[in-house]
């Protein structure tokens, strides 16, 4: 059975650099509908103590989601050094599809045959797939990627996770300083080298009253009637379920490749928040009755990129191999986890072993 390795990556970062002060002309309003009858500057400080989101990535007008996200797959597939007409497949993971500069979202073309359009391939079995499955569907492309390979329905696949969220948040929810746009990519290919790759995988779909903490809503100002809906967020459910359900997933995926957290060189968690983050990192060392550990096994960049949702994971990936985060690189032959959760609710990981 052949293995599913990463041969190339890339990513594409927005010039556009939104700081905190972007926000002090906001008006805040509680879930309740309620306006937040405090300066916009303190519930600024407030969600920057939480979150540590000080800057976050916004794309500029003239561009759009299925662009970026050939900004990076271009790069991606030069790295690999592949022609696209060699490519079986393309999965895009995306939530919001192409939103216009107005807000408007659609998915018809879908994302991957968009992105086959502008890299110029003509190659007609070239497959073109969206993966819509919250912020874990770049974790999940790359997971259905390997069940294609292993399948042996192809051998050579692009997978893209990019997402403009700057363009599907309410601007009277104090949620709307999450999130970010960004884009990133890597090509992986069928190798008959052994216990390489992605050597396990785990996904969890938990979708009865979880549903209801990620969603689609009308603005929190309900004077505020624009006919768009939003990103709707209950981020107190989200906080517990994660820390109640993700460091156990991580730990069962770790378990299937018969490794343990020692073996693991670096966790790549999605970034959602960073208390959570850490919070989630420190119960999957507890489950291995650790409590003391390098707290640089889990690279961040949500403190200057913010939540770009689908993008987070392949951007650090990309970023981190190609040596351009600081303090952090890969070991050769070294294991990895990649884990993700978000709407759904939806949570996956991946053990990956460099060759």
């Amino acid at each position: 059975m052949p293995n599913t390795i990463i041969i190339g990556s890339g990513s594409y970062l927005p010039n556009r650099v939104i700081g905190r002060d972007f926000f002090l002309d906001s008006e805040f309003y509680t879930e309740d509908g309620l306006k937040i009858d405090k300066p916009a500057e303190e519930t600024i400080s407030k969600f920057v103590e939480i979150t540590e989101i000080e800057n976050r990535r916004f794309i500029e007008d003239d561009l759009s989601n299925s662009k970026i996200g050939y900004e990076a797959a271009k790069i991606a597939l030069e790295d690999a050094n592949i022609d696209g007409e060699d490519l079986d497949y393309i999965i895009y993971a995306s939530n919001f599809g192409e939103v216009t500069a107005e807000g408007v979202a659609n998915f018809m073309p879908n994302m991957a045959a968009r992105v086959k359009n502008h890299l110029g391939i003509k190659n007609r079995k070239c497959i073109t797939y969206d993966m819509i499955f919250g912020c874990p569907g770049w974790v999940e492309s790359m997971i259905l990627a390997d069940q294609l390979i292993k399948a042996k329905a192809a051998k050579t696949i692009l997978v893209v996770g990019s997402e403009t969220l700057s363009r599907v948040t309410d601007p009277y929810d104090r949620n709307k300083m999450i999130f970010a746009d960004g884009a990133g990519a890597v090509v992986v290919q069928a190798t008959e080298e052994e216990n390489v790759g992605i050597i396990a995988h785990n996904t969890i779909c938990d979708n009865g009253p979880e549903l209801e903490y990620l969603r689609n809503g009308c603005s929190l100002n309900k004077d505020f009637n624009d006919g768009k809906v939003y990103i709707r967020m209950m981020g107190r459910k989200i906080y517990e379920y994660a820390l109640k359900n993700v460091p156990s997933a991580i730990k069962e995926t770790i378990d299937d490749a018969q490794l343990s957290i020692t073996d693991i060189d670096k966790i790549l968690i999605h970034q959602a928040n960073a208390k959570m983050d850490y919070a989630m990192i420190e119960r999957l060392h507890r489950l291995y009755d650790i409590k003391n550990y390098d707290h640089a096994i889990s690279p961040m960049t949500i403190q200057e990129f913010g939540n770009s949702s689908v993008a987070t994971i392949p951007t650090m990936f990309d970023l981190i191999i190609k040596g351009k985060m600081d303090g952090h690189s890969f070991k050769e032959k070294g294991n990895i986890v990649m884990a993700s959760v978000g709407a759904g609710m939806n949570i996956n990981a991946i053990v990956y072993k460099f060759p």
